[in-house]
This record gives structure tokens, sequence and C-alpha cells, in this order.
């Protein structure tokens, strides 16, 4: 005789609980959509608020060591219809670039090989440790003595400045691959020739992707360094020489227009690192707030791509 069927009890759908302010200061806990992109239009609010507060009611005297809202929004205007502010964005956009690019195809092999074998780190890091903590700008004489005053030794500024300090972040974020990864691979027979490009690059590459993106900050800090000398156009020469006429409105158009690139190029590279990495344990964990899920879902350009050539309905 068959056993009867135990009654199956369901037990009701529990509710979220809701978040309470004492939540938003929890270390490393998530919070809700609302509150980070809120917060973080109040702090733009904020500052902006500020700023025009200050300018406007002329608390700060003389009134061109803080010019208002409006005067930088028309500094902005008339470098742009004379085209001095593309021009010069143009050169500094240029030298950062070269420079950092040919930093970043220097240093990555180096700080791979620095951070997977101690006879290569054994051999580059007395010298890596040492120039790292010379200023670049007591290079500059050296530079101009053996490169010129060509665009060869501004490159070369920012480059100095972006690789020794992009080796030492490619080699921490390599010694930092789980030995337990590179046994498993040994153990499933792959041979030590291999372990590197099918375990430790792939394992390494979200930690290069960080390393990129930070050090191409650091490439526009040493840009100012880098025009310093002899520099005709670029935006570094172009806040000196505001700075030397008192035209802070200027000053604060240049430095918005670098903030503004910044925040593009670090945009790229979040996008990049969500597309190319999907095996990231960033992407794994969700630590990507939710501002950056946000931009990367409406400014993903495969999105949109495939939006335009969606079929069209009868």
């Amino acid at each position: 005789m068959e056993a009867a069927e135990k009654p199956v009890t369901v037990l009701p759908a529990t509710k979220p609980r809701r978040m309470r302010f004492g939540d938003l200061f929890r270390p490393h806990e998530p919070i809700a959509r609302n509150y980070y992109v809120g917060t973080l239009v109040f702090s733009l609010i904020l500052i902006f608020g500020v700023w025009s507060l200050l300018s406007y009611s002329g608390v700060v005297k003389p009134s061109f060591f803080l010019p208002t809202p409006t005067q930088v929004v028309t500094a902005f205007g008339k470098m742009i219809e004379t085209g001095e502010l593309i021009q010069n964005t143009q050169a500094s956009v240029f030298r950062v670039i070269v420079g950092w690019v040919l930093a970043a195809i220097a240093s990555i092999p180096v700080g791979i090989l620095m951070g997977s074998f101690k006879i290569f780190e054994a051999f580059f890091e007395p010298f890596v440790d040492f120039v790292r903590y010379l200023p670049v700008s007591a290079m500059i004489p050296l530079l101009i003595l053996y490169i010129g005053l060509g665009e060869e030794e501004k490159i070369a500024v920012i480059f100095i400045g972006t690789f020794f300090q992009l080796v030492l972040m490619v080699a921490d974020a390599t010694s930092h691959v789980a030995k337990d990864l590179i046994d498993s691979a040994y153990t499933l027979g792959v041979s030590r020739w291999r372990i590197m490009p099918l375990v430790l690059i792939p394992a390494t590459l979200p930690g290069i992707m960080d390393a990129l993106r930070i050090t191409l900050g650091w490439a526009w800090t040493y840009l100012i360094v880098a025009e310093l000398v002899a520099a005709d156009r670029g935006l570094g020469i172009m806040i000196l020489e505001s700075q030397r006429g008192l035209r802070t409105d200027k000053i604060f158009a240049g430095l918005i227009t670098i903030g503004l690139l910044g925040f593009i190029s670090d945009f790229i590279f979040k996008w990049l690192h969500r597309v190319l990495l999907p095996w990231s344990p960033r992407l794994q964990s969700g630590s990507y707030n939710a501002f950056n899920l946000a931009l990367l879902r409406w400014f993903n350009p495969l999105m949109w791509w495939q939006w335009i050539r969606r079929p069209s309905r009868p």
C-alpha cells in the first residue's frame, strides 16, 4: 500500500528588507541605485552651488581669483570659436596618448615577467625602484640635452612618469595570481611554457586593465610638466599662460576640459573591462556601482548598433 503523500507547506514569500539609514555606512555593502545616483547628483549640485555662491556673492576678493560659472562658460565659448581650445586639446591628447601607449607597450611585458619569475624580479627591480623615486621634472635638463626641445622630449617626460609606476603595478597584479590556479593547470597537463598564455596572462588582465586606467590619469598630471619647456600648444601651456595673465576663467576652462577627458577615458576603460574581461573578479563580485552600470548600459555602442540594425516591424 502506497504511503500517503505528506502535504507540502508553502512558505509565504519574504519581502526584501527596506534599506535603513544605518545600512548606508556598512563597509563594502551595496546600496540601492536610487540612493547612489541621488547622492552623486546631490554632490555635483552642492559643488556647483558652493562655487556659484562664493563667486556671484563677491565673497572672494579680488573677484578674478574665483571666476563665476558664467565667465567660465563665456571663456569656453570664445576659445572654441577661435579654435584655441580645440588646437590645444588636440596637441595635449596626442602627447598623452603617445607617451602612455609607449609606456604600456614597454612596461606590461616587463611587469608580467617580474611578477611571474623571481629571476626577472631580481634583475629589473633595483633599477625600477631607483628610477621611480626620481622626480620627472629633474630629468628635463637631461632630456633636452639628449633629445632636444621637440615633441619627443614632451612624450619622453610622460613616458618616464608612467613607465616605472606601471611596471610595478603590473608586477603586483601578476604576483597575486593564486598559486592553486597554476597548480591546477599543471595537474590538468598544461606545460610550463603554456602556463603563461593560458593561465597567468588571462588571470592578470583585470589587474592590468585597472593599472592602465590609473596610469592614464597620471599621464595627464605629467602633461603640465612636459609642456613647461618650449611648448607652443597644449592645455598645460594654455593654463600656465593664463596664470601669468591672471585669466582664471581660462584656467578653469582648461581644468574642466582635462577633467572631462579623464572622465571619458575612465568610462571607456570600464566599458572595455566589462566587455573584454567577463571573468574579472570585479564583475563576478558585483563591485561596479549603480552609476557605472547605468552608464555602461546606456552608452554601450554594441547595444545601440544592435538597436539600429534591428528588423523593422511590418
